[in-house]
């Protein structure tokens, strides 16, 4: 039997008082890629953000990585975010410095020290993303397919249990985001679970996988028709 990474059962989701989504069971296993689609406002980010303690989970079970999301405590937030790894639409890189410095930064924050360990982790995430010869450029030097293979070799530097991608094909042309998809289908490929939000039809269809739904304050598994 694969490993339960994540389960919640019968959970309500709420952002302040405002119920989003209510009665929401699910479970992914161990090297599932489970795509998260609906429209816009249908919950989606809200449902993310509560995976990875943004938002508190109040109502209902729910178990991350190893963590109990109704009885997680700010200090413990760090320690969930170690075990995930989150890509986001934007890429949320420092600008500042350059891609090797954006990774050093991730892992010093993380507890790394020794500095030719953190190096070698470096070279290894940068190759499985295919930008070894990158790290000397600054993340605006790079195209928006570039900088998300960066964010992606980001989450990958503390060998997380599951990826979270929110949009991570959001602000791509459709060529990018089939080479963005390669690079998480192959990261996946490898044993890494992956949960990715999604409102890109093209890339469902080409990929298909267990697809959840955001839809009237509910989650759904929607089952896909074969093309």
């Amino acid at each position: 039997m694969a490993e339960t990474i994540l389960e919640l059962k019968n959970a309500a989701i709420y952002q302040r008082e405002n119920l989003i989504l209510s009665e929401v069971d699910v479970e992914i296993n161990q090297g599932d890629f489970v795509y998260l689609i609906g429209k816009t406002g249908t919950g989606k980010s809200s449902f993310m953000k509560t995976l990875y303690g943004d938002l508190s989970l109040s109502e209902g079970e729910g178990s991350i990585v190893g963590f109990d999301l109704r009885k997680l405590k700010q200090k413990e937030i760090p320690h969930l975010r170690r075990k995930l790894g989150v890509v986001f639409q934007d890429f949320k890189l420092l600008n500042d410095r350059t891609i090797k410095d954006n990774l050093m930064f991730v892992l010093k924050a993380t507890g790394w020290k020794e500095k030719k360990a953190m190096e070698n982790k470096i070279d290894e995430v940068l190759g499985k993303v295919g930008m070894k010869t990158k790290n000397f450029k600054y993340p605006y030097q790079l195209s928006g397919g570039e900088q998300q293979r960066i964010a992606i070799a980001r989450a990958l530097l503390n060998d997380p249990e599951l990826i979270l991608a929110d949009e991570p094909t959001g602000n791509l042309d459709p060529q990018t985001s089939v080479e963005v998809m390669e690079v998480l289908k192959e990261i996946n490929k490898n044993g890494r679970t992956i949960l990715m939000a999604t409102h890109d039809y093209a890339l469902l269809l080409k990929y298909p996988s267990k697809t959840l739904k955001c839809d009237g304050q509910k989650v759904f598994e929607v089952v896909q028709k074969s093309a």
